[in-house]
């Protein structure tokens, strides 16, 4: 039998795909941003039915909020930034109007944060340190403050292929298997995905593995497959995405294919193009990667029968250097950050092919913006 929290899942699913045609759905968009234009968090309200996105007004003034994530019980949010714990990690409750109050802080004891990610089971929060090659575990009581962090670091040297970037670690992004055992880390410097099991009860993580990836591909972001048995991994210096078999009882994977986001003649015209942010559509059908540079993101279809990607098109985002793109959470619409163009400008997904149709005049204004975080309807 389907008991309560599933059948209100299910429904909810439904109404997600079936009551967008008819009635609108506003719901709110946070916004992480860098860099001297910015002062802190910006929000705005996003329409799911038009596509249509507000103007952003500032939700918490606070220093270089970079990466953004959202508690699971959706009432709290947490930003990577510099705020009164040092460089760390600060945690806002979401009022009803999106407006954002700082109620735990806590620094990471090993510089700045640049990713992090909240366990499923509310006990920890996890970051990953680029700049010092480390993560931090931090624990969680049941309000959502922060105790003191933990710090690993990850083993060096780097594997130096790109001598400019890989001479020591960098953990670029963070995050958990889906049935929550793991952590997982892509390493840039390292090459590879640096594992860890973890204790959510005490909390606790433990080194458990590595998975390599190709040499100087410099992984920066990944996401799992709907289905929890594949690990799309994008490389930021190579710009390709690598596709493994992820085991969950052993926590291993088997790397099964590599693919580019861009071709050579496509690469050829920039002088600096990396690859920034990947996405799993809701659906489970296709994948999205963002090129910087280049400045678009690349559609691939990802067929659960098939072992590669397949590339579908390449839409320019309307900005500059998309260091962050993000699905709504029905996968009807993605919405591309310019960091350099200091603007989000907004695409329709079609659900069938999955391709990407720039909305006219759904363009607006963000000062440096680095994250897109959708939270919940005000």
């Amino acid at each position: 039998m389907i008991n309560l929290k599933q059948a209100l899942l299910t429904l909810s699913g439904a109404m997600c795909v079936f009551a967008l045609p008819v009635r609108a759905e506003k719901i709110l968009v946070f916004f992480g941003t860098g860099g001297a234009h910015a002062q802190g968090i910006y929000r705005a309200s996003f329409d799911t039915r038009t596509g249509r996105l507000e103007p952003a007004a500032l939700a918490a003034k606070i220093g270089s909020p970079g990466f953004l994530a959202l508690h699971p019980d959706g009432d709290k949010l947490y930003a990577a930034a510099n705020g009164e714990g040092g460089q760390g990690v600060t945690g806002f409750r979401i009022g009803g109007d999106g407006v954002l109050n700082a109620f735990t802080a806590a620094p990471t004891g090993d510089g700045q944060a640049c990713h992090l990610a909240v366990h499923p089971s509310r006990r920890l929060l996890l970051t990953a340190q680029y700049g010092t090659g480390s993560v931090a575990l931090f624990p969680l009581d049941t309000e959502g403050r922060l105790g003191a962090a933990t710090t690993h670091k990850h083993p060096g040297p780097g594997t130096g292929v790109v001598a400019q970037r890989q001479k020591t670690p960098h953990p670029h992004w963070c995050g958990f298997s889906p049935d929550g055992r793991f952590a997982l880390v892509p390493d840039l410097g390292l090459d590879g995905i640096m594992v860890y099991q973890i204790d959510a009860t005490a909390p606790n993580i433990a080194r458990h593995g590595f998975i390599t990836a190709p040499r100087g591909a410099g992984p920066r972001h990944m996401r799992f497959s709907t289905d929890g048995r594949r690990i799309h991994l994008l490389n930021e210096l190579s710009l390709t995405v690598s596709t493994y078999a992820w085991d969950a009882e052993t926590g291993s994977a088997r790397l099964l294919t590599t693919v580019p986001t861009l071709s050579e003649t496509e690469k050829a015209g920039e002088a600096h193009n990396s690859a920034a942010e990947i996405l799993t559509h809701p659906n489970g059908r296709f994948l999205y990667a963002s090129n910087r540079g280049n400045d678009t993101v690349t559609v691939f279809r990802a067929d659960p029968a098939t072992t590669a990607p397949e590339r579908i098109q390449v839409q320019p985002v309307r900005g500059a250097f998309p260091r962050n793109i993000n699905l709504s959470p029905c996968g009807n619409w993605l919405l591309a950050a310019g960091a350099d163009s200091h603007t989000i400008a907004v695409h329709k997904v079609d659900p069938e092919t999955g391709r990407l149709t720039y909305q006219t005049r759904s363009v607006i204004s963000v000062p440096a913006p680095i994250c897109i975080l959708f939270a919940r309807v005000p």
